[in-house]
């Protein structure tokens, strides 16, 4: 190939092995600053042949092969959710400890989002990607999503999921089923015998494992999911708030202990059963799940499944820099019983 013919497009070190006449491993140690097993005179074939192709080295790509990179990029869903604060700043201690520097972008709960998010990601050549976040089924972006990191991998960089154990990556599972089927038992044990979950819909993972471990809990404790009051909702606040109509209804007509299967929305929904007239823990018991920190803080202070929201963080880089390729952490979970689920 003629240096002309290098020049129609962005010159790589493809393009300046075949002009030195040497194979990519030699170009690419000769100009990356490692010499070794490069003859003197290769290495000056090389470094000529950059200097007479205009060749600019990518930089980050090269730093990242050293895995010498600062930057982790995390992926969270929702930066505005307590859940996902507690897990960055999880990763943020680690980061630090390390050296590293933390870049945070948000998905807005959109896997189409994640995935362009992933995919730019790539460009930026961070030393690690993190993504924490509930999978969504039929979203249709599970095969693109595992190509985009499987080929950022291939490069060089580490990635850990914060998630269920779905893609073919180092996964940090939360035992979202069994912690809900233990609170579940739990409340039983309490007396309650009339139930409404509040979860959002079906498709969201996160929240149907909850909903599903639930209503185990309860055929397990000796009683029967039948019955059981359905109160879709947004993941959200707004969403436990709004859900608080449809609760203070199933209040009046006997229901006695509501499952909301986040905190954020269980406390949203405490919030509205006040407007309704109906005062959580002594007219409704309420429980959540995660035990993030306004859990113990709200009154009456939430029942709770404890998830370790922080350590998950911390967890999640040191299990990407450790250069796991494959594998599942499961996270166990605690149940917290507070004043929002009184015994009767």
């Amino acid at each position: 190939m003629d240096d002309g013919a290098a020049r129609r497009g962005p010159v790589t070190l493809h393009d300046v092995a075949r002009a030195a006449g040497v194979s990519y491993a030699t170009a690419s140690r000769a100009l990356n600053g490692s010499e070794r097993n490069v003859r003197p005179e290769n290495a000056e074939r090389v470094r000529a042949a950059a200097d007479r192709l205009g060749y600019a080295p990518n930089r980050p790509a090269q730093a990242i092969a050293r895995g010498s990179t600062s930057t982790i990029a995390l992926v969270v869903s929702d930066v505005d959710d307590p859940y996902f604060s507690e897990i960055a700043g999880g990763v943020i201690d680690a980061a630090e400890d390390a050296g590293l520097i933390v870049t945070m972008a948000v998905a807005d709960r959109s896997p189409g989002l994640e995935l362009q998010i992933v995919r730019a990601l790539r460009g930026h050549r961070p030393r690690a990607i993190l993504v924490a976040g509930s999978r969504i089924d039929g979203s249709g972006t599970r095969d693109s999503l595992t190509e985009e990191l499987a080929a950022y991998r291939r490069a060089g960089g580490r990635v850990a999921l914060i998630s269920q154990a779905d893609l073919p990556f180092p996964t940090l599972a939360i035992d979202n089923f069994g912690g809900a089927r233990r609170l579940a038992i739990e409340l039983f044990r309490r007396g309650y015998r009339r139930y409404a979950i509040v979860h959002a819909d079906e498709t969201i993972r996160t929240s149907h494992e909850r909903r599903t471990g639930f209503l185990q809990g309860l055929r397990d404790a000796g009683g029967t999911a039948d019955g059981v009051a359905s109160v879709p909702a947004d993941f959200t606040r707004s969403g436990g708030h709004a859900a608080a109509t449809r609760l203070a209804e199933l209040a009046r007509s006997g229901v006695e202990a509501a499952f909301v299967v986040n905190d954020v929305m269980a406390i949203g929904a405490m919030t509205g059963l006040r407007a309704a007239g109906v005062e959580p823990g002594a007219e409704l018991a309420v429980a959540g799940f995660d035990d993030i920190d306004a859990a113990a803080h709200v009154h009456p202070a939430l029942t709770s499944v404890r998830v370790p929201l922080r350590a998950i963080g911390r967890r999640a880089l040191e299990t990407a820099l450790s250069r796991t390729d494959s594998g599942t952490v499961d996270i166990p979970v605690e149940v917290v019983l507070r004043a929002s689920t009184p015994p009767r």
